[in-house]
């Protein structure tokens, strides 16, 4: 139980125990040579002397654990922090030598570490930032090439969950829904027509053609149905006139880390990290007020397998149906005209619901942009029942609840960069905050929080040690 215990937790126990066992001796010398003294003096010079021994040894133990928690403690934590970062985020930051200089020949030693593993990382991610030049400019051309083929395409891992698709199949799929890696596609397109193309398959007759209809039922496709060899599914639509032939831009979408997917986890707090399915996001209000104000942008990414996905966003204005303060536009530059004919917020959170279907929420100060959604789900006819994250508690759990923990003191220290001109839109805050958490992901990891139940559990630890701190 005591190795659970933080470091400087441990050091305070530590000097409290010090200073409990120096008045408890003094209590028995004092005790022994009253009780030698026969009654030949009254107890009370004794009690007294107990009494300022036992005020002058604890405040001198609580100055001389200030002195080593300053110097001491909060440097090991900060060094074993700057080292865990740089170990396990990829972050080429040096050691912060002035804040270890008390720790003697530790702080240089750590810090020819951290600049012989910054040197890996930075050769390592010059090879991945090559590699990445190449795959994208190989992806641009697929993209090029599947725009120019006139039929929807959808790869499928066994358990028909969607691992690619392109820009015609997003066109066919948002008409029911956003279209999402790892979704059912059985969420978009009908599935009893799915199962039965299943079962046409054969070793003989690895692809078959047949018709299917969109989840609303509204619209039907000639499909084909292939097998590949990778346990994977290749499905294509043939959109005809239904949908333009020429959709609007956007990038091919895949991961196929997801065609070795079985299915989706069915207990998530016990399902390990990378596993899962994350939505980050951010919402901008008409003010800071929970119970009063209302929500104006709502902005979303998802992270598959601890990676941003391309092409997967939610970024919608939202109609508050009152005037937006002058004092809160000026903060998010989001004006009445900007939400003129959009969505009011049972629309926009229904539609945001969807998106999160079977994700984890991620959010900086989480309790606020819940705090909207919970207010009136009643009235949206869904359930915000979602497991949740606060990057502000993951940042605690990792850095120490000492440091300053705003998303820009997080950006700045795991080099995630915002550009200015999206600073305070909900989008671009909710993207700030992915690439923050998929950095913070390993240092969980590193720490032996693997799980979601893991991380839930530390976060509530963090959350009343922080709310008793304010």
């Amino acid at each position: 139980m005591v190795s659970k215990l933080s470091l400087r937790l441990r050091i305070f126990l530590f000097f409290g125990l010090l200073a409990a066992g120096a008045a408890a001796l003094a209590g028995g010398a004092l005790y022994v040579g009253w009780s030698r003294a026969a009654g030949a003096l009254s107890p009370s010079p004794f009690v007294t002397a107990f009494f300022l021994f036992a005020f002058l040894n604890t405040g001198l133990a609580v100055a001389v654990w200030f002195l080593f928690d300053e110097n001491i403690a909060k440097p090991i934590e900060k060094l074993a922090a700057d080292l865990r970062l740089c170990a396990h985020s990829g972050v080429d930051r040096p050691v912060d030598a002035e804040a270890a200089r008390y720790l003697g020949d530790l702080a240089p030693a750590a810090g020819a570490v951290s600049a012989t593993l910054n040197a890996g990382v930075i050769d390592t991610a010059q090879q991945v930032a090559r590699e990445t030049e190449r795959l994208q400019a190989e992806t641009a051309q697929l993209t090029a090439l599947l725009s120019e083929i006139p039929v929807a395409t959808i790869l499928m891992n066994a358990a028909d969950e969607i691992v690619l698709y392109d820009a015609q199949a997003a066109e066919i799929l948002s008409k029911v829904g956003q279209p999402r890696l790892k979704a059912s596609v059985t969420e978009y397109l009908e599935a009893g027509a799915l199962a039965a193309a299943h079962g046409a398959l054969t070793e003989a007759e690895p692809e078959t053609a047949f018709e299917i209809a969109d989840a609303n039922r509204a619209r039907t496709f000639s499909a084909r149905l292939k097998r590949l060899d990778t346990d994977g599914y290749i499905l294509t639509l043939d959109p005809g006139t239904s949908v333009q032939t020429k959709p609007a831009a956007r990038p091919l979408v895949y991961d196929f880390d997801l065609l070795e997917t079985t299915g989706a986890t069915e207990d998530q707090m016990s399902a390990t990290l990378s596993d899962l399915c994350f939505v980050v996001f951010d919402s901008e209000t008409t003010g800071l007020s929970t119970t009063t104000d209302d929500v104006v942008q709502i902005g979303a990414v998802r992270i598959l397998n601890g990676r941003i996905v391309p092409g997967e966003t939610f970024d919608t204005y939202v109609d508050p149906g009152r005037p937006i303060p002058p004092a809160s536009t000026r903060i998010h530059q989001i004006s009445d005209a900007d939400v003129a004919g959009a969505p009011d917020f049972l629309a926009a959170g229904r539609r945001f619901h969807a998106f999160c279907r079977d994700a984890v929420l991620v959010a900086h100060n989480a309790p606020f942009d819940l705090a909207f959604l919970h207010r009136r789900e009643a009235e949206m006819g869904v359930a915000w029942n979602h497991p949740v994250l606060d990057t502000v508690l993951i940042s605690a759990m990792t850095f120490g609840i000492t440091e300053e923990h705003t998303l820009d003191a997080l950006c700045e220290r795991l080099d995630a960069t915002i550009p200015p001109e999206v600073r305070h839109s909900a989008l671009g805050d909710a993207i700030a905050t992915a690439e923050v958490f998929v950095r913070l992901l390993p240092l969980l990891e590193a720490k032996d929080l693997t799980t979601l139940g893991d991380v839930v559990a530390e976060s509530r630890k963090y959350g009343r040690l922080i709310k008793s701190m304010t």
